[in-house]
């Protein structure tokens, strides 16, 4: 017979269940539930060890004792059980898996008929615990877990910086396990003893034994040693040996004791199982993110709720969540810091509560009056802490405190040594930080990194010392200036955004010392040089406001003596650049560029060149002067000969693709882009890393627009969406919004405005994050055209007028012509016919004369129909024969194709349809792909028309 059947005659209480074993019945709120007999007995087996992890090995040998089952028939059985009992709605948690071992009862469960004599410390006479609070946020889990921990390994310590939530998890565990020890649980709080010979006493004396004695020890070791207490030691760092040494020996001697501990750093027993508590997750700043979405956070949900309770009224619209969740930021997370902020809103408004902690973090703000005195400021906790330190550790904290976010280990060594403290101090002092709460760790790819909590670094700045933060400062400055230097080019070889990660977080110490150098008690000349070593790595990383900021703030303090310099030339190429990107083609860009080109000239060095010629080849297209930008595209591409590296060379072949795309030399376009494609990965430095960019990742955008062109569209779709792809797995927002710029053309010219919707949403969002408004005004644009086509003609007209004129004021030219089509195709459609005509005639002026004349045979065909209904048929006729036979001569195959559609059907209607057939078949033949795309479609409708009219 089932063992889990015989001789059962205990009753169990779990939340609104009660299961009784002898009559094998399960009832909710006294209501019969429906349970087959072996998820029944699963629950039964499960019942009978609460907060014990049941292996799936052993509750298949009870269950089905007889019976060889698979694991599938216990899985299958868990999941109806789970579904009985309701598992997981509404909150309510009663089986937890534990992955890899198996199964654990962890709701809070009462035997109401159990045996006086199996009752857990029966004489135990009265237990102290703090009230659970009402709703505890973000820590569900962890309660799971540490429950789970503390009756597996019966020694738990709680680690965590003051102020994390310690204590409030502890209660709740020691709330949760409570029915297992039969309301025998004892809770100490060390916070208000400062004297170690009295830990013994405080318990004894909790328990209600006598404390007459010096060492009390012996009869509380003696009392515990048959009993089963659940013991939690709350705040034990300032007395860490003395509690350490008890706990050890309580393990020892007393085996049904269990002992949950809160810290700031371990206890170093055998018996511990550490359990770093973390702070609560905080909203990332992600402006794509939803205020939903941001309200989902543990801390920002913290926030809102002690807010609310101190009074304060919280819209909690788009804006407030926003403001609500960098406060959360700016406050890691930390839950004590999290209440004490709450508690201000109503008094001060959530905005100017946001000012005071952006000025400075109020250290002082008062809480709970009923809290510890430790908790009732930040100040007092972070004292606490601090008070505990030995003085070369309070020295290595505040040096600690020049870093902004994230440091490594080298960086602390560098800038925190000095004369009077050695390097293999510091080691033991970042130890003992790490170990005591006050200094976080956590690995960012294969190296460790160190972190201050913006509340502990707050504090720590207010200890420092003028003279020692100068110094500090300087040496700081100095050490990223030179991380700068040796690994800032290392960016573009990295191909995923994982690996960029260290880069992204080291940024913020490059801020804070381009701040301190510039300001008023800085160094110019530190700034100057950081500067100049930080523009290019600004731009790797699409930070043009800032590549620009520090551009023109170091080149402003330079002197007589420093003009020609090497650095002069880099702050004038990042100033160029970033203005080219954030504003379009200004007069300044081309200074700048245009000086750093003269530097680079004087100096003699080819990579040098290359780093300015390239931007100019950019500036140059932007500007709408694409002669001038093939003329440096080939000096680009002799220079990356020179070189003789391979990835320069691909750099070359990209730069010249480019050009000849948009001059309408799309054959040898194809060759250059491709061979720029064909590039091996490389995990190495070469000299074209220093560009800040490479050809392969800019290539294959201008590439799906060219296989479209020249009659590929299917290719061309292929190719648009691979660009966007590796592009959006590199993370780098300005290769992303020129493959999203290509690939928008490609969608559009194949007639895929669902596709094309979807990539200008995407290009508005990159592009508007890292303030590269050209890019969002054609994206703007593109809507325009879209709106066009689906019969919103007026919007669209005002639209794209307004587009093409911001985009004539910024001077960024490259995407006019392609907009300016889209318009006049509108007008015609409006009926607009002088406007259109006007448009069209002063484009194809600009095109003949700037060179971007990819887009002529459009350009005349677009004219001819305008021609057509104004009745000029034989101008409507010379045009399409233009347009026909410039896009043969360019390879444009696809122009060719509208071009003969128009000019076929033109025939047609009068009365040539056997030329009309004859001239369209003859290209529509050259096309062996994309026969389903809008232009290969109507083609084949005028063909079958003009077949059967012959």
């Amino acid at each position: 017979m089932n063992g889990i059947r015989d001789g059962a005659t205990e009753d169990f209480s779990f939340g609104p269940f009660h299961l009784s074993v002898a009559r094998r019945l399960l009832a909710k709120d006294g209501n019969p539930v429906d349970l087959g007999a072996r998820a029944l007995d699963l629950l039964v087996a499960l019942a009978r060890e609460p907060n014990v992890i049941v292996s799936k090995k052993d509750l298949i040998s009870r269950v089905w004792p007889d019976v060889i089952v698979d694991e599938g028939s216990l899985r299958f059985h868990m999941t109806g059980l789970r579904k009985a009992l309701g598992d997981g709605q509404d909150g309510a948690r009663y089986i937890t898996t534990v992955a890899g071992r198996g199964y654990c009862f962890v709701a809070p469960i009462s035997q109401p008929n159990r045996s006086p004599e199996d009752v857990a410390g029966s004489d135990f006479r009265h237990a102290i615990l703090p009230t659970r609070l009402d709703r505890m946020v973000g820590r569900d889990q962890d309660v799971v877990r540490l429950s789970e921990k503390v009756m597996a390994s019966r020694m738990v310590n709680i680690v965590g910086v003051g102020g994390v939530g310690k204590t409030t998890v502890a209660t709740a565990v020691a709330h949760h396990l409570a029915p297992t020890f039969n309301g025998a649980v004892l809770f100490a709080d060390y916070g208000m003893l400062s004297d170690p010979a009295l830990v013994a006493a405080g318990i004894a004396s909790m328990l209600g034994l006598p404390v007459g004695s010096n060492d009390v020890r012996p009869s509380l070791i003696a009392y515990l040693r048959d009993k089963q207490i659940m013991l939690v030691l709350d705040t034990c760092e300032h007395l860490i040996e003395a509690i350490a040494d008890l706990a050890a020996a309580i393990i020892e001697a007393a085996p049904k004791v269990y002992l949950l501990a809160t810290s700031r750093e371990a206890l170093r027993i055998e018996a511990e199982t550490v359990y770093r508590l973390d702070t609560l997750t905080c909203p990332p700043d992600d402006p794509e993110l939803s205020a939903e979405a941001l309200r989902s956070f543990p801390a920002l949900q913290l926030f809102i709720e002690r807010a609310a309770a101190s009074g304060a009224s919280l819209a909690l619209d788009e804006q407030d969540t926003r403001i609500a969740a960098s406060i959360c930021r700016k406050l890691d997370g930390m839950a004590l810091a999290l209440e004490l902020t709450a508690r201000r809103v109503e008094s001060y408004g959530l905005a100017q509560t946001a000012k005071l902690l952006d000025q400075h973090l109020t250290l002082g703000w008062a809480g709970s009056r009923t809290a510890p005195p430790r908790q009732k400021t930040l100040q007092a906790t972070l004292d606490w802490s601090y008070g505990l330190l030995a003085e070369v550790e309070r020295t290595v904290l505040r040096r600690l405190a020049v870093f902004v976010g994230d440091f490594t280990l080298d960086a602390a060594l560098e800038v925190v040594s000095s004369s009077d403290i050695a390097p293999a101090a510091i080691f033991d002092a970042i130890d003992n930080l790490v170990a005591k709460s006050l200094l976080a760790t956590h690995p960012v790819g294969s190296m460790m990194r160190y972190r201050l909590l913006d509340t502990t670094r707050a504090y720590a700045q207010q200890s420092q010392m003028d003279e020692d933060r100068i110094g500090l400062n300087a040496r700081h400055a100095a050490y990223y200036n030179r991380w700068l230097e040796q690994f800032g080019p290392d960016w573009p070889t990295m191909s995923a955004g994982s690996d960029r990660l260290p880069y992204f977080v080291s940024i913020n110490n490059v801020r804070a010392a381009l701040e301190w150098a510039f300001g008023e008690k800085g160094d110019l000349a530190v700034g100057i040089s950081l500067a100049a070593a930080a523009v290019s790595v600004f731009q790797m990383m699409s930070l043009f406001p800032e590549c620009k900021r520090w551009s023109e703030r170091a080149l402003l303090a330079m002197d007589e003596a420093s003009k020609g310099s090497v650095e002069e030339m880099h702050l004038q190429a990042g100033l160029g650049i970033s203005q080219m990107y954030l504003q379009g083609g200004r007069e300044t860009s081309q200074i700048a560029l245009g000086r750093a080109l003269h530097i680079a000239e004087e100096r003699g060095g080819a990579v040098d060149q290359l780093r300015i010629l390239g931007p100019l080849h950019m500036f140059s297209l932007r500007v709408g002067d694409f002669n001038a930008a093939v003329d440096y595209a080939r000096r680009c591409s002799l220079l990356a000969v020179s070189v003789g590296d391979a990835a320069t060379i691909e750099l070359g072949h990209f730069f010249l693709g480019n050009s000849l795309h948009f001059t309408g030399d799309l054959v040898n376009a194809r060759a250059e882009l491709e061979a720029a494609l064909r590039s091996e990965p490389r995990q190495r430095r070469t000299p074209a890393s220093y560009v800040g960019f490479e050809g392969k990742h800019l290539a294959g955008g201008i590439l799906a627009r060219n296989l479209w062109l020249q009659g590929y569209p299917e290719q061309a779709e292929i190719q648009a969406r691979r660009a966007i792809s590796d592009a959006a797995k590199l993370d780098h927002s300005l290769t992303l919004c020129i493959a999203l710029l290509g690939g928008i053309a490609v969608f559009l010219w194949r007639d895929d405005v669902p596709s094309a919707e979807e990539h200008i949403d995407w290009l508005v969002s990159r592009a508007g994050l890292h303030f590269l408004s050209p890019y969002v005004t054609v994206a703007r644009g593109f809507e325009g055209e879209i709106a066009i086509r689906r019969g919103e003609v007026a919007l669209g007209i005002d639209t794209l007028r307004r587009c093409i004129e911001k985009l004539h004021t910024s001077t960024y030219e490259v995407f006019t012509t392609m907009l300016q089509l889209s318009l006049v195709k509108g007008l015609a459609l409006a009926g607009e016919h002088d406007e259109g005509i006007a448009r069209i005639n002063a484009t194809i002026e600009l095109v003949e004369r700037d060179g971007d004349r990819c887009y002529l045979p459009e350009l005349l065909r677009v004219k001819a129909g305008l021609l057509s209904v104004a009745g000029y048929v034989e101008d409507t006729e010379a045009c399409l024969m233009s347009s026909l036979k410039i896009g043969r001569r360019m390879g444009a195959c696809s122009w060719e194709l509208r071009a003969a559609t128009d000019l076929a059907t033109l025939w047609s209607e009068n009365g040539q349809q056997q030329n009309a057939w004859s001239l369209l078949n003859t290209v529509y033949e050259r096309f062996d792909e994309g026969l389903d795309t809008a232009d290969l479609l109507k083609a084949r409708v005028l063909l079958q028309s003009s077949r059967r009219a012959n």
